[in-house]
């Protein structure tokens, strides 16, 4: 984690935008722990909080809009020669292809939550001709949720979130549930002691 926060401390909400966008293309940036780090570096007063979600939110579906865009110019030849140099061989295309088969558009609004799949959802949304205003709606949704629960994550529970995104990757669906539901919690909890701080 220490690589992270040399990183950011260089160049700020830039390594955010970048970050996330080459994290949507599929290349290798760990984007969650990145918006973790920086929603709990915000505590201090490094970050704002606004800021991160929105140099985080731009990059990522900046990303994925250009994923998309390829699949649906290019189509599955240039996925299949060209794929593998963002790790998306042959075989990991016809898988995320089944899965579209058998869950719909609503896989583009969970991706986000699912290791190994966000990364390329756009290429194969794309290559399946999947109507733009349709895959904007739902990416553009499930990346701002995607990106507000991870801030807050790193807001609220500060030094353990590496050991909590470790554990989060492993059971992503149950874990997802139950931080949203702390998240929302804490924070509820916050503002209603505040209200009545102010009431006496």
């Amino acid at each position: 984690m220490e690589w992270m926060n040399q990183l950011f401390e260089q160049y700020g909400y830039l390594v955010l935008f970048f970050g996330l966008f080459s994290e949507s293309l599929a290349l290798p940036f760990p984007g969650e722990l990145a918006m973790a780090i920086s929603g709990h570096m915000s505590s201090f007063g490094d970050f704002h909080i606004p800021f991160i979600i929105f140099y985080s939110y731009v990059g990522a579906i900046i990303g994925t809009t250009v994923t998309f865009f390829v699949g649906y110019r290019l189509g599955t030849p240039f996925l299949e020669q060209y794929g593998k140099y963002v790790f998306l061989n042959q075989a990991r295309l016809a898988k995320v292809t089944d899965w579209f088969g058998k869950y719909g558009n609503k896989l583009i609004l969970i991706s986000y939550f699912v290791p190994g799949l966000r990364h390329f959802t756009g290429y194969v949304s794309g290559v399946l001709k999947i109507r733009p205003r349709t895959f904007f709606i739902l990416n553009y949704i499930g990346g701002l949720v995607w990106v507000l629960v991870y801030v807050m994550i790193g807001k609220t529970f500060g030094p353990n979130i590496e050991q909590l995104l470790h554990v989060a990757s492993r059971y992503f669906a149950l874990s997802m549930v139950i931080l949203a539901v702390v998240v929302a919690a804490v924070f509820w909890f916050k503002k209603r002691k505040s209200k009545t701080k102010g009431r006496l």
